[in-house]
Parts: C-alpha cells; sequence; structure tokens
C-alpha cells in the first residue's frame, strides 16, 4: 500500500453521457463557488472548462477565494484556438496524447492532434511555466509521450490521467485488468490519476488509491454518488472518495502538499 497522501481533482463540468441529471454549475459564480467547495471537501485540483471570454477573469476570482491547484481542460479545442487559456496562466493545461473520437449522448467530438501541436504544447507550456497534464486513452498515448520525453521536450514528473470507458473510438474498457495493463506499460517518472466515465468508476478508483495512484472525480465523469443518485453537488463527491481513501489508510494531500509532489511552482 503506497502511503503518500492521495491527490484528488475535481472535474467540475457537465457529464457528456448523463445531460439529463444536470447538478453541475451552469454560471461562473456558481462554477467558483462549485472550485472553493471541492477544495474544501478535499480536491487539491480542479479540473475547469474556463468559460469562453472569462478565462483570465476566472482563474484570478478562483484564486482569489482558495489556493486549489487550477487544471484548464477542453483538449479537445485545437491549440490555436486556447490562446487566451495560455494567457489566463493556469497551473496545469490538460493536453491529449491521441486524438480525439468521442461520442457523447448529445455530442461528437473528431479532432485530429498531430505530433506537430504536442510539440507546440511542450514549448508554449514551458514558455508559459504551465505543467501539461497528458490525457492517456490507450498504451497508443505512451508512444506520443514517449517521443516527447526522448526528445527532450518534456521534464519529468510527467502528470498524466488514464481514461476509462469513455464512449468513442478512443474507448478502453473501465476494468481492472485494463487498469493494470496501463499501468504496467507506463514510462517511469509518471504520477497518474484515473479518469473513469460511468459506475465502474468506483472499483477503478479504489484499486488507484491501494496501488499510489491518484483519482479524478465529479460531474463531468460520474455526477452521481451511488447507481442512480445523483450527487447534491461535486464537493459531495469529492467528500465520498477521500472517505473511501481513508478507509484503507491513505491521506489526501491539501492543494500545498499536491504541488511539492507534481513538482508545480
Amino acid at each position: 500500500m503506497n502511503t503518500e497522501k492521495l491527490i484528488v481533482t475535481a472535474t467540475t463540468a457537465n457529464s457528456w453521457i448523463y445531460p439529463q441529471v444536470k447538478n453541475w454549475a451552469l454560471s461562473t459564480d456558481a462554477l467558483i463557488e462549485d472550485v472553493v467547495q471541492c477544495a474544501q471537501a478535499g480536491a487539491a485540483i480542479a479540473h475547469v472548462h474556463l468559460p469562453l471570454g472569462g478565462e483570465s477573469r476566472t482563474v484570478e476570482r478562483i484564486r482569489d477565494r482558495t489556493d486549489i491547484i487550477i487544471q484548464a481542460g477542453m483538449s479537445s479545442y485545437p491549440i490555436e484556438e486556447r490562446e487566451a487559456t495560455f494567457k489566463a496562466h493556469p497551473d496545469m493545461l490538460s493536453v491529449i496524447l491521441n486524438h480525439h473520437d468521442e461520442h457523447f449522448t448529445d455530442l461528437t467530438v473528431n479532432q485530429l492532434h498531430p505530433l506537430e501541436e504536442l510539440e507546440e504544447y511542450c514549448a508554449k507550456c514551458r514558455r508559459s511555466k504551465i505543467a501539461p497534464e497528458w490525457e492517456v486513452w490507450n498504451t497508443g498515448s505512451y508512444w506520443n509521450l514517449r517521443y516527447l520525453i526522448e526528445k527532450g521536450l518534456i521534464n519529468p514528473p510527467h502528470i498524466l490521467t488514464l481514461f476509462f470507458g469513455w464512449p468513442g473510438g478512443t474507448w478502453s474498457p473501465p476494468t481492472i485488468d485494463e487498469y493494470m495493463h496501463r499501468v504496467r506499460y507506463m514510462p517511469e517518472n509518471c504520477i497518474y490519476s484515473v479518469s473513469v466515465m460511468g459506475p465502474e468508476q468506483s472499483a477503478i478508483a479504489l484499486v488507484s488509491i491501494q496501488n499510489g495512484g491518484n483519482v479524478r472525480v465529479g460531474t463531468e465523469d460520474y455526477p452521481f454518488v451511488r447507481p442512480e443518485v445523483p450527487a447534491k453537488n461535486n464537493a459531495e463527491i469529492v467528500a465520498r472518495i477521500k472517505g473511501i481513501a481513508k478507509e484503507v489508510g491513505r491521506e489526501v494531500a491539501d492543494p500545498s502538499e499536491a504541488r511539492k509532489i507534481l513538482g508545480l511552482r
């Protein structure tokens, strides 16, 4: 059992496969309050879809209220459409290591992300002093990650999120076998979290907690606290996973502790 403190990421966006639930923030004010409550409940990182046109102001307002690590999402956008996000200077920026091929309830997303774009992300993140959070959808993602490592474009630790059960052409089975397979082939010097879309989240999150990994939870991934029981808010989801971690002997990291673990400034 790894006793290093657990890093909990709260993903605060809408649910792509349960759009009828609607227990997520619908305004910028509500989003900021949601992030603050997640920090109070035990999250060290907030994965946030920054409102278009209000990226910098939203980051400023979150930092006025809490020291939570801000991870800017929406890796589906091509890099040239994320200039305002770079200018907002979040702590972390989500970057997918594959192409986007997602098929949600009300939305289909298809977007190419060639190696040249990944190289550009490395350079822009370094210049902006933003840590890339690499999204891993299958073991093919590791080929691209190793390419960046071998070219000397990124420095450890490499911060990863492993995705399971997200519908579409980059789907991977939300099973313990797939989790172990993904961990087995992971490059050295990586720190990872798991993101599971669907009710299999609890089982995979528990195994990750027990094996030294970290967890991402929230309305974007699975907006329930139990099957068919929607969470009141993201803070309730965070509190639940914190309780599970405590039961198996792993304390959660606060934002300051998480920054040290992740090598963030």
